[in-house]
């Protein structure tokens, strides 16, 4: 049976690209192959296992790492705040902080921002989307949010889920100003989220971990924020101060080591969510962007 590749569309060159895969054997094996799905099953959808990894990460010796990671993945490190040769661990690089005009913010008044690097797929009216990843795979608000009646609040309305590649710069940010809520954590398995794990099954997204605030905005209403957690993410670790205004684009938190996702969910009728995403996401295709581009514009 033929590979079938990850392609993207890349918003800078408008062109669609197929995608570096950080571990793509591993990952192939382990949604591709009966006896993977096994290990999967028993092991490695387990916290323990990326706690594991996770803990690896953390030695210093894997800081030999760094350097290969970044010519292999032509990661540009002009951007990086402190030199490459500065990390200690391959976790410390994995979250990296970037340095201040590396990502300007959107200045439009309306304009809502991407809330992470990644590649994004974008939904305007979900009661509309006969599937994510795949024609047929959907998932329910509900089982989104774990809650029926936050559901109904949010019925009709507009989503986009930022994925993160191991490759990508791992904080995630606020895409409106706003007065976030105190994060609510979900528990769940630790499953991939690359689209080789999502195609098969795209309810990974609702079974994995997760972390869910509410941004309360003047522009939007509330918007809920939500991290998800993958296989080998250490930790999703919260940097801002609950109930205190943030600005558009501030930074709302990071992952530690791993390939991640970011959901942005807006009420109906309050963004209109940007052509080009809506056209790739028709398509099945995601469509890469970076933190603080332009997502939509607040209606």
């Amino acid at each position: 049976m033929p590979v079938e590749p990850i392609r993207f569309y890349n918003r800078y060159t408008q062109q669609i690209e197929t995608e570096a895969i950080y571990g793509e054997k591993w990952l192939r094996l382990m949604y591709e192959n009966p006896a993977g799905r096994f290990l999967l099953w028993a092991f490695v959808k387990r916290s323990l296992f990326s706690k594991y990894y996770g803990w690896q990460m953390n030695k210093k010796l894997s800081a030999r790492h760094v350097l290969p990671f970044i010519v292999d993945y032509n990661l540009n490190a002009d951007e990086f705040a402190k030199s490459a040769f500065e990390f200690k661990t391959f976790n410390e690089f994995f979250c990296r902080a970037l340095k201040k005009n590396a990502r300007p913010i959107a200045a439009g008044e309306r304009d809502v921002v991407f809330p992470a690097d990644g590649r994004h797929l974008a939904f305007q009216n979900l009661d509309d989307v006969d599937g994510f990843y795949a024609k047929g795979a959907k998932f329910s608000l509900a089982e989104l949010l774990d809650s029926h009646e936050e559901a109904a609040k949010y019925a009709g309305g507009s989503m986009v889920i930022s994925r993160l590649c191991p490759v990508d710069y791992h904080r995630f940010h606020f895409p409106l100003a706003g007065s976030p809520t105190e994060p609510e954590k979900i528990r769940g398995a630790l499953y991939s989220v690359s689209p080789i794990a999502l195609r098969r099954r795209v309810r990974y997204l609702v079974e994995n971990k997760r972390v869910k605030t509410t941004l309360r905005t003047a522009l939007a209403d509330d918007v809920v924020c939500m991290e998800i957690g993958a296989t080998n993410v250490g930790s999703i670790l919260q940097t801002f101060v609950p109930d205190r205004p943030v600005a558009k684009g501030e930074e709302k938190g990071l992952f530690k080591f791993g390939g991640s996702c970011v959901i942005t969910l807006f009420r109906a009728g309050k963004v209109q969510l940007s052509k080009d995403l809506l056209e790739q996401s028709r398509q099945y295709r995601e469509t890469y962007a970076r933190m603080g581009d332009v997502m939509g514009v607040a209606l």
